[in-house]
This record gives structure tokens, C-alpha cells and sequence, in this order.
């Protein structure tokens, strides 16, 4: 039994995604491999062979594998399926446009958002924006798997010694083609892997007062910034900052929550967090029934007097 891991990388590191999916790997049991497909991308062949409980690296360059396409990087998963009992993703944006395709061509059930291995054919995931917990066993011969990275501690990056194999890359695919990317550029931490995460909610009002009274506590805690559905639907912050069930699913050591009530599909992004503060006028809001900390308060005036008091 043997299990592969698709490495979602940046042809010169790991993404932090790829060290979680790899730890739900080694619990599946057997032998971990990692595929590594990328162009000119040695130096994360490199980094995926020192990480602890990797066996082995597969390593396939090609044009096609620049910009990750799935088209391109699931025909390659799919040439090697025949070798393995389970085949794994993190449960990011990468990680959900190839797993289905995978899945699909195999004939086989998905098991999605992973939240811990059981036994080699058992896992748990959640349901219902996480108000429950599913248990399913699946009896397919390949396992194909998402990993919802807050669910497993992401593996050592360094102490490992696998080895290298350099394989032979898939046709490269003639119905997509790589245009361009717009990459925004943020000098605070990766959501999905910062430490401390602020968020703010449609209680702020507007752009301006979320700037005004959100980004220096940010400052002073050197956090990442967040946000609800409602204040991204509502213009006060930007897509990628949306924190929740349709947005990116965090668990950061604090969670500060200003004036957002909680609302169940914010609260399956964020309840796994290790220390949720929370700050909101409204004794009744759902925010306070999963917070360690909260302060029953104006936020315009309780986070400038946080701030000003770090």
C-alpha cells in the first residue's frame, strides 16, 4: 500500500499546503511518494525529498507543468494511479480543480475536505458547515482524497532523505492554454497559513473605516487580514480576504473577530482557530458561542483602545 501526494509548489518551494497533505499521507499507512511536476522545478524536488516520511519524489518537467494547469497535471497523476492505493491533495484551489478530474477518469469516489484518517479506507469530514461530522469508508480500489489542511499539523520539512526519480512527463494537453495571471501582491501573511488573522464584518460600514480601524491593529500584531461574506459582498474588502465556508478555511494561533455575528458559514472557516477573540455590540451574536474571549462592545471604540493599548 502506497500513497501519493501532489505537491503544490511554486517550481522553486513547497507551498505549506503540501507538508499537511503529507502528514494525512503517512497516517493512510505505507510508503509516501510526492510527485513533483513543474518546469525547472529541482529546487522543490529538492525541498519534497528533505521532508520527514516521504519515500520517495517524483519529479516531471515539462512546459506544460509551468503554471500547474490541471488538464496537464492530472494526465500525469493519472499515468501513475496504477501504482497507488491512495492518492492525495490539499484541499486548496490547486489541490480542488485536479482531484476531480483524477477522480472522474479513475471511476471513483472522491473523499473531500479530510479532516482525519481512521483507517486506510475511513475518514472523517465535515458536513453541514462543519455543524457535523461524517465518517466514510471507501471501498474503492484508489482512493483519491482532498486534505483540509487545518486538520492535520503539517509535516517537518527537514530530516528527510528520500530519493529522487526523475519520470518522463504526459503529452502536454491541446484543450487549455495558459493566458496570464494577476497575482495580488500583499506585503502581510498568506491567509490560509498566517499566525494571527483580524477580521472584520459589514458592522465597519464601509472601505475607509475598515482601513481606519482594522489595518493598525493588524499593524501592531503583524496579522493577516480578514473578513466576512457580508463585508466582501458589501465592497469593504477584497475577495481573497474572505474568511468562511465559500472563502478560506484558517485555523491561526488568534482569530480576532470585530464585529462579525457569526454566521454558521463564517463560523466553519474559522472555529478551529486556537484562540478566537471576539468583539461585537450584540450580547446574542452566534460569534460569542465559539469565542475563548469576548468583549461585549462598540468596536470603534474597543479596537482603537486595543491597539493603542499594544
Amino acid at each position: 500500500m502506497t500513497s501519493l501526494v501532489i505537491a503544490e509548489h511554486d517550481n522553486a518551494s513547497l507551498r505549506a499546503a503540501t507538508l499537511n497533505a503529507i502528514t494525512a499521507a503517512v497516517q493512510c499507512g505505507g510508503e509516501v511518494h510526492v510527485l513533483v511536476a513543474g518546469l525547472n522545478a529541482a529546487a522543490a524536488a529538492a525541498a519534497a525529498a528533505q521532508v520527514a516520511g516521504v519515500a520517495k519524489v517524483l519529479h516531471a518537467e515539462g512546459e506544460g507543468f509551468a503554471h500547474g494547469l490541471a488538464e496537464n497535471v492530472a494526465a500525469q497523476v493519472l499515468a501513475l494511479a496504477g501504482s497507488y492505493s491512495h492518492i492525495l491533495f490539499a484541499a486548496t484551489a490547486f489541490g480542488k480543480n485536479i482531484a476531480p478530474r483524477v477522480a472522474a477518469r479513475l471511476d471513483v469516489g472522491q473523499v473531500s475536505d479530510v479532516t482525519r484518517v481512521e483507517s486506510a479506507d475511513t475518514f472523517e469530514r465535515p458536513i453541514y458547515a462543519g455543524n457535523a461530522i461524517a465518517t466514510v469508508q471507501s471501498l474503492d480500489a484508489t482512493k483519491v482524497i482532498t486534505v483540509r489542511t487545518t486538520g492535520f499539523d503539517p509535516a517537518t520539512a527537514s530530516g528527510g532523505s528520500a530519493v529522487i526519480e526523475v519520470i518522463s512527463a504526459v503529452a502536454v494537453s491541446d484543450k487549455a492554454t495558459f493566458l496570464r495571471s494577476e497575482i495580488a501582491k500583499n506585503d502581510r501573511p498568506e491567509l490560509t497559513s498566517a499566525k494571527i488573522i483580524v477580521s472584520g464584518g459589514r458592522a465597519l460600514g464601509s472601505n475607509e473605516k475598515f482601513a481606519e480601524v482594522m489595518t493598525p491593529l493588524a499593524d501592531k500584531l503583524g496579522a493577516a487580514m480578514g473578513a466576512s461574506r457580508a463585508a466582501v459582498d458589501a465592497g469593504y474588502a477584497p475577495n481573497d480576504w474572505q474568511v468562511g465556508q465559500t472563502g478560506k478555511i484558517v485555523a491561526p494561533q488568534l482569530y480576532v473577530a470585530c464585529g462579525i455575528s457569526g454566521a454558521i458559514q463564517h463560523l466553519a472557516g474559522m472555529k478551529d482557530s486556537k484562540v478566537i477573540v471576539a468583539i461585537n455590540k450584540d450580547a446574542e451574536a452566534p460569534i460569542f458561542s465559539v469565542a475563548d474571549y469576548g468583549l461585549e462592545a462598540d468596536l470603534f471604540e474597543a479596537v482603537p483602545a486595543l491597539t493603542a493599548a499594544l
